[in-house]
């Protein structure tokens, strides 16, 4: 009797040891579990210093774009009188500059004096002040932005989904614009549809008529007319 009665208190001991042992090893994996979790979120993290200092040496280290965004939507933009530019040189505070193109086409610009702006691209213009900068400023970075349309634009009128004043771009014709404006309504009468174009000189105003039926059968393309700036098309 005494015998069973050892052998069931060593039973209850070991029993309570084992007990305890997997009990602490459970403890132990969950607190490496979590301390796990927690270096991973941790990684996961994004480095807030280390993302500004990157962004400040990249601005640092910048060389201004060659081109504006609209420049890149319609890169057959001419420059017009009116229009305003914004001309600046990389590390030259000095050479910074907004410029409005005169009447005659012209502008000004520092060290280098007037140049003919009128009828040149963006890009072309940029080139031309590079060039005239470069007995100052050996491989000067020039940037070249289009701040303001004024003067080449033309307007759409009457029956059509989104009528206004839209930026003319070289090799525009009548059926572009149209489409610029959302494309003619059901109530348009396309057999009558307008251009009006105001000469320079004498500031005469003629008409110039254009069938859109005849156009979309293939006929009368001669009537779908390359657009000058200041023309208005009216759609009855």
């Amino acid at each position: 009797m005494d015998t069973r009665m050892k052998l069931n208190t060593m039973s209850h001991r070991r029993l309570f040891r084992y007990l305890v042992i997997g009990t602490l090893a459970l403890l132990l994996s969950a607190c490496a579990t979590n301390n796990k979790n927690i270096g991973e979120a941790s990684d996961g993290l994004p480095s807030t210093e280390g993302e500004v200092a990157e962004g400040a040496a990249s601005e640092g280290a910048a060389v201004p774009e060659e081109d504006t965004a609209f420049v890149q939507k319609a890169p057959g933009y001419l420059i017009q009188p009116g229009d305003v530019l914004s001309v600046s040189v990389w590390n030259e505070e000095e050479l910074q500059r907004e410029v409005t193109v005169r009447p005659d086409g012209g502008i000004t610009f520092p060290l280098i004096g007037d140049l003919h702006a009128s009828g040149k691209s963006i890009r072309d213009l940029r080139a031309e002040i590079t060039k005239g900068l470069s007995t100052y400023i050996p491989e000067a970075a020039v940037s070249l932005n289009l701040k303001q349309v004024v003067g080449n634009k033309v307007n759409v009128l009457g029956q059509v989904k989104s009528p206004g004043e839209f930026i003319l771009t070289s090799g525009t014709d009548v059926l572009q614009a149209l489409s610029m404006a959302g494309g003619v309504t059901a109530f348009a009468n396309l057999s009558k549809i307008k251009v009006l174009r105001r000469d320079k000189e004498t500031q005469e105003q003629s008409v110039i008529p254009f069938n859109y039926k005849k156009v979309l059968k293939g006929r009368g393309l001669d009537q779908n007319i390359l657009l000058q700036s200041g023309d208005t098309i009216v759609v009855p």
